[in-house]
């Protein structure tokens, strides 16, 4: 594993790591990670994802993990500059293998983001898992019953109190910049979700992908829905798109749920399928 500093279109420096097989890659792999989770919760299956011959990149959006300030008290960063961070991973993968297959594993938040890249032609794919919209009435039940307290009293009261969302001492999500956080609230609270917040500029930059879209949606997920999966996948209106639906009996588990599908116990069971889907990706899926 190779830890490298990359700077996105604006000047920001965003931490990475990039893990690298042994023999000639079959392609690269850039994980996009989850609202609030370090690059590092990724290392395991990026390490192992490297053994079956992919170059792989992880990195921390700005604000968070390596890549976050002394404080984030004022610090400015949205989620449209997390895009551009994304961006950036995206572009020091293709420079490395512009030929090969450049392929996007999205967790969660890390599936919602491509829709609005701006550098998707470099992108043969997207395997989106555990992702949905984010549109609270179609969050998880036990989550839905909590969520409106959360947007409308958290999250408002603590970021204006601290300058930043404080979510390790609340123990929700993860420390966030307050442009982060509000622009998040405003995404999950339209049942548009992203397109829906941001308006025209946002679907019309949704629509422009054509790199097939494949999304696992886990059954007993605690977070996302097989309708908030059906909904995210729908914004990528002209990709090539399908959802498999996955349960934890299918791969002899009791449990996955939200944050399952990267723990170090799926390497005999999850994480096969997860690399056999990679490798079929970009054949056309049926919408």
């Amino acid at each position: 594993m190779e830890r490298v500093t990359l700077r996105a279109t604006d000047g920001a420096e965003i931490s990475a790591r990039v893990y690298a097989p042994e023999g000639s890659p079959a392609g690269n792999v850039v994980i996009g990670g989850a609202m609030g989770v370090r690059q590092e919760f990724y290392a395991p299956f990026a390490t192992w994802l490297a053994v079956q011959g992919w170059r792989v990149t992880t990195f921390d959006y700005r604000g968070s993990g390596e890549s976050a300030p002394a404080s984030l008290r004022g610090f400015r960063a949205d989620l449209f500059d997390w895009t551009r961070d994304y961006e950036a991973a995206i572009d020091h993968a293709h420079a490395a293998l512009p030929d090969a297959p450049l392929h996007l594993l999205g967790h969660s938040l890390g599936a919602q983001l491509p829709g609005l890249l701006s550098n998707q032609a470099k992108v043969s794919g997207l395997l989106s898992v555990a992702a949905g919209s984010g549109y609270w009435r179609e969050n998880a039940p036990q989550l839905k019953r909590v969520i409106p307290w959360f947007w409308f009293v958290l999250v408002p009261v603590a970021t204006r109190l601290c300058g930043y969302f404080p979510g390790r001492k609340l123990r929700k999500v993860g420390d966030l910049p307050a442009g982060v956080i509000l622009q998040w609230r405003r995404w999950c609270l339209h049942p548009r979700y992203s397109v829906g917040a941001e308006g025209e500029l946002a679907r019309a930059a949704y629509a422009r992908a054509r790199f097939p879209v494949l999304a696992l949606s886990i059954s007993d997920d605690e977070l996302m829905t097989l309708q908030g999966t059906r909904s995210l996948v729908s914004l990528y209106e002209n990709a090539p798109r399908q959802i498999e639906r996955i349960a934890p009996a299918d791969v002899a588990l009791r449990r996955i749920g939200h944050f399952g599908p990267f723990r170090s116990e799926q390497e005999t069971r999850l994480w096969p399928r997860m690399a056999d889907r990679l490798r079929t990706l970009s054949t056309p899926q049926a919408a």
